[in-house]
């Protein structure tokens, strides 16, 4: 599974942005998708993901002004960023977690970082 993030930017304090995520799946089926933040100095974090079925979680950060959801393809998601806050700078990074066909092992797949700077 090869992931593909695009979107970040840069932006001011009260704005939005929009980043996308591609799956390239061949032999696997995602189970779910989801935006992880790492900000500097700080451990990776779960932003929002949004499982096979459409349940989608949030961080208590995130809930209320981020959307997670799937595009016309079940391997595309998108991260609609709203009110977007100065801490909310981090490196964003997509993840997919895929299982083979019958197999219950989940692998945890990553896409390359995108960076998101919210300027105050």
């Amino acid at each position: 599974v090869q992931l593909q993030a695009s979107g970040g930017g840069l932006v001011q304090a009260g704005g939005s942005l929009r980043l996308s995520c591609a799956a390239s799946v061949t032999g696997f089926s995602i189970k779910k998708m989801g935006w992880y933040s790492q900000a500097p100095g700080k451990q990776r974090e779960v932003v929002a993901t949004i499982a096979e079925d459409g349940t989608t979680e949030y961080s208590d950060s995130a809930a209320g002004r981020f959307t997670i959801a799937r595009g016309n393809t079940k391997n595309t998601v998108f991260l609609q960023m709203a009110s977007l806050r100065p801490e909310d700078t981090a490196v964003y990074y997509c993840n997919a977690r895929s299982v083979r066909p019958g197999r219950s092992y989940e692998y945890n797949n990553w896409g390359q970082g995108t960076q998101v700077t919210v300027s105050s």
